[in-house]
């Protein structure tokens, strides 16, 4: 620190040693995380078996820094689908064990293996039949064997310079437990509607909102028979204020649409005793119900032959709803 306050102040640049620190720490643990790539083995399957086969919830544990990186990987995994929670390793021994249950599994974090603080929780695993995952650095160490699965992380160097700091290790087991939670979301099949459920606010939850979720349905969609008179459509289309009307043959199905545009393009005398059959726009774009409200958003910004406001939805060619771009904002899809 003295050094570079001296340099500093004799007005010596350290932007380059700042630089030069930053990406030693990046390329170390860049390498770390390749090395974890390419050592893992079929203790990886198993452990997914353990944790994947609780009928109960996944409890991760790590102490120090590893704490921080266990409430992280518990809180992806409770994301995507596989129930989880932390539990800090001193307080297990104080009360906290009473919160892990037969039927759950547990995934231990300790890079030397030898955290005295996970003592009484392994000697309550072994106890109580719970399957115990253990993420350490040290094949040999007390966790790793006393695990039913171990994961060990493979030696790299620290980006510490005293290498001392946990830091290439810390993010292995991140990332290694990142690799957990998303082998185990594509074992159960867990899909973007899943994932919705879990995350209803923010910016997640917007963008996988359905066209279904905030479409007008029922009574309000704007519709009239092919045969009705222009008259007859004008009325519809002014009630149910969405600037056009949708077209409905015999079979229910949704022929065509008449737009604020068509209006204008056909203004007539005789208009409102045409047909809306001879007025209309032959198979006009649709959504399914399913459709992300984002790309709703982007087809009705995107269209040749310019920016549209409203879009049927349909479900086997019947009209069943009708998005605007007003709900879309008002959902803050954007």
């Amino acid at each position: 620190m003295t050094d570079r306050r001296a340099m500093a102040s004799e007005g010596v640049a350290v932007a380059g040693t700042d630089l030069e620190s930053a990406r030693r720490v990046l390329r170390l643990e860049s390498e770390g995380l390749k090395s974890l790539a390419n050592s893992l083995d079929g203790s990886f399957s198993r452990a997914l078996d353990a944790l994947g086969g609780a009928t109960g919830r996944v409890v991760v544990t790590g102490m120090g820094k590893n704490s921080h990186v266990a409430n992280k990987i518990a809180a992806t995994l409770a994301s995507t689908g596989t129930p989880a929670f932390f539990v800090h390793p001193a307080e297990a021994s104080h009360g906290d064990l009473g919160m892990i249950q037969v039927g759950d599994a547990i995934l231990a974090l300790s890079n030397s293996g030898e955290t005295a603080e996970l003592a009484d929780l392994i000697q309550y695993a072994k106890r109580h039949e719970i399957p115990l995952v253990s993420i350490t650095g040290r094949a040999t160490s007390t966790l790793a064997q006393a695990a039913d699965v171990s994961l060990v992380l493979p030696a790299a160097e620290e980006a510490c310079p005293m290498g001392l700091a946990p830091t290439t290790s810390t993010t292995a087991t991140m990332a290694l437990g990142d690799a957990l939670a998303v082998a185990l979301l594509e074992r159960r099949g867990f899909s973007a509607d899943d994932f919705r459920v879990l995350h209803p606010g923010g910016r997640l939850g917007r963008r996988l909102l359905r066209v279904a979720d905030i479409m007008h349905g029922g009574d309000a969609v704007p519709l009239i028979g092919a045969k009705a008179s222009m008259s007859d459509a004008l009325l519809v289309m002014t009630a149910k204020s969405f600037g056009c009307i949708g077209i409905v043959d015999d079979s229910g199905r949704l022929a065509g649409i008449i737009t604020d545009g068509d209006l204008r393009r056909h203004m007539s005398p005789d208009l409102l005793d045409r047909r809306t059959g001879d007025i209309m726009t032959p198979d006009p774009r649709t959504l399914g119900p399913q459709t992300l409200a984002s790309e709703a958003v982007h087809v009705m910004n995107n269209r040749p032959r310019g920016p549209i406001t409203s879009l049927f939805v349909v479900e086997g060619g019947r009209p069943i709803g009708i998005i605007h771009i007003h709900d879309c904002l008002r959902a803050g899809v954007a």
